[in-house]
This record gives structure tokens, C-alpha cells and sequence, in this order.
């Protein structure tokens, strides 16, 4: 059975980690675009906050407070979908929680936390979802990284958390599509995003927290969800920086090895001593925005990530700028 996607502006969108960063920037962006969102987090006071802006606003949403680790929480969510919205036709897996430091300094209690929100939360809400999303058609957005292509040293554990997001949500797209399953289902693979991803990650390191170069923007990332909406695409790579490591670890993992081993360290740990721990790994850290704070470092948008979504539109500016260019030549060589 063929997949079709209802345009945005039709659509009901279920999305988890809708209290900052990426899951906030994409609540916001869908209902300035007509969309009905559905917000799902841990945070009730930033929920509630961003709920009643959106409606301000002109647009239609609700909020359930969710911890994405109890699947019990994510059939909440959707159950309350299907009663006021009469159901989602996307629904985006994004939250998240990360750890700094080495394998063997963290707490075997603080790993199997990040699994239950990185991988299980992810597992939960894409069956929740592919129930639902069978009788009529939709999408599965999950939340890779560019980690789900190339392991990180000092961010071990999340790392194998979105390899491993990677290797079900493959899992979930052959199943489905063997059995004629009118779902979508997209891997969207972030390299670093300035969010507050740094501020909320638990810190085992004497340092600061910081995303190696390229920053690139939340608003990229929350395009490319809203994109993969709307289009059967099976990965969408954001930030050309994650399409480049994803390319060197298939064809040279000891060569990368070796440039992560002298580099990643550094560029990963700011000079100063760590702030005041705000993680977000156990309790909702309560700030409720896009962006953080990358003090020193650029954060820029994706050129590459544009062209990949918008592929006709840039090809035709390419020939615009090519023609005026070519007109300008010619110009010049008729006044010699």
C-alpha cells in the first residue's frame, strides 16, 4: 500500500521532548504552519507555558506530561490524541538525555536512564504509534544523531543509544513496509545543534560541556521533521557535518579512529570548570528554550541540509545566478 502524507497544515502531530530545544522549535514552527501539535514532556509548567502561546497565537494544541521510559505514559498521549484531535497523523520520537564523560566513570544506574528515554522511549512511541497510524496512513519521525553513524568518545553511552535507535527504526521501516503498512518511517540525523543539549546533559568530566564544530541551528532540524511529515523520505541528514562522518566511518573508521582519538577530547570540554549541574537525565531541567548557550562557537544554518529538502528550488536558483553571472560576462565583453 502506498504512503500518503496529508499536507502539514492538515495534520496532527504528537511530539515528545516538546519542552525545549529541537521538540520545541518543531511544536512551534508546525503550529505556526497550521498544524495541531500535541506536546509531550516531563516539564508541566513549560508544557503549560508554550500551550497557551501557541493558542495566543491562533493555533490549536494540548499538552500531556509524559515520561517517555513508561510506555503506559505514551499511551496516554496518544490516547488523548485520538479523543480530542480524533487521532495523529505524525508522530515525532525526539527526546533525549545525554552524559559527558568516560565509559567506566559513569554510573551503571545513569546509563540504563539514558537508554530508558534515548532508545525505549523511542521504541514505545514508534509501536504506539504504528498501531494507530495503520488503519489510515502517517509518519514515524525518530531522532537519530550523528552519533547513530560514528560513536563519540566522552558521549559513549548516547552514542550506542542512537546507533541503536538506528538499528530499529531500519527494523521498524522493513516490517512495516513488507506487510503494506501505509506508514513512513525517517531517521533524522542531527550533527551538533545548539540547543540547551550541553546545559541538560549529566557531567562526569572537570569541564564544561561543548559541542565539537559545526553548531547548526534547532529551526534546521525542526524543517527536516516537518519535511519528513509531508515526504516518505528514509533519512534526512542535518548539517553536512553529519553527512560527512556518517560517509568516513562506512569507508574509514580506523582513519576517524585515529582524528577522534587526537581531536574529540578537547573539542568536546570547554577550559573552565563545570557550572552547577542542571541535568535533565532524572527530573525535567525547566527552562524551556530553543537555544542555549554556545558562548565562543558560531551557530549557523545548514546550506547542505537546505539543499536536501529543497532540491528544485535550489537547482533553479543555481540557474538564475548562472544565467545573471553569464549576462554579466557577456556584458563586460561587448564594452571591451
Amino acid at each position: 500500500m502506498a504512503v500518503h502524507l496529508k499536507p502539514l497544515h492538515e495534520q496532527t502531530l504528537v511530539i515528545t521532548g516538546a519542552s525545549s530545544g529541537i521538540g520545541l522549535a518543531t511544536a512551534l514552527m508546525a503550529a505556526r504552519r497550521g498544524a495541531t501539535v500535541l506536546l509531550v514532556a516531563r516539564d508541566e509548567p513549560v508544557l503549560e507555558q508554550v500551550t497557551r502561546q501557541i493558542v495566543a497565537e491562533g493555533g490549536q494544541a494540548m499538552y500531556v506530561v509524559a515520561d517517555v521510559g513508561r510506555r503506559e505514559d505514551l499511551q496516554l498521549a496518544a490516547d488523548t490524541a485520538i479523543e480530542h484531535f480524533g487521532g495523529f497523523d505524525t508522530w515525532v520520537n525526539n527526546a533525549g538525555v545525554a552524559i559527558w564523560g568516560g565509559l567506566e566513570d559513569v554510573r551503571e544506574r545513569d546509563h540504563q536512564r539514558l537508554f530508558e528515554t534515548n532508545f525505549w522511549g523511542v521504541v514505545n512511541g514508534s509501536l504506539i504509534a504504528a498501531a494507530h497510524l495503520r488503519r489510515h496512513g502517517g509518519a514515524i519521525v525518530n531522532l537519530g544523531s550523528l552519533t547513530s553513524d560514528r560513536a563519540l568518545p566522552l558521549q559513549g553511552m548516547y552514542s550506542a543509544s542512537k546507533h541503536a535507535v538506528k538499528g530499529f527504526t531500519d527494523a521498524l521501516r522493513m516490517e512495516l513496509e513488507e506487510e503494506g503498512a501505509p506508514i513512513s518511517v525517517t531517521l533524522v540525523k542531527p550533527a551538533g545543534i545548539g540547543t540547551p543539549f550541553t546545559e541538560h546533559a549529566k557531567n562526569y568530566t572537570e569541564h564544561e560541556p561543548r559541542l565539537p564544530p559545526p553548531v547548526y541551528r534547532p529551526e534546521d532540524v525542526a524543517r527536516a521533521i516537518l519535511h519528513a511529515a509531508g515526504h516518505p523520505l528514509r533519512d534526512i541528514f542535518v548539517g553536512s557535518s553529519s553527512k560527512l562522518m556518517s560517509a568516513a566511518a562506512a569507508h574509514a573508521p580506523r582513519c576517524l579512529d585515529r582524528f577522534s582519538e587526537r581531536t574529540l577530547f578537547d573539542a568536546q570540554l570547554r577550559d573552565g570548570p563545570p557550572q552547577p549541574p542542571s541535568d535533565n537525565l532524572y527530573e525535567p531541567a525547566g527552562n524551556g528554550r530553543v537555544h542555549g548557550r554556545h558562548p565562543g562557537q558560531v551557530v549557523r544554518p545548514s546550506l547542505y541540509t537546505h539543499v536536501v529538502l529543497h532540491p528544485r528550488a535550489t537547482a533553479l536558483m543555481a540557474t538564475v545566478f548562472g544565467l545573471a553571472a553569464a549576462c554579466a560576462l557577456g556584458g563586460r565583453s561587448l564594452r571591451r
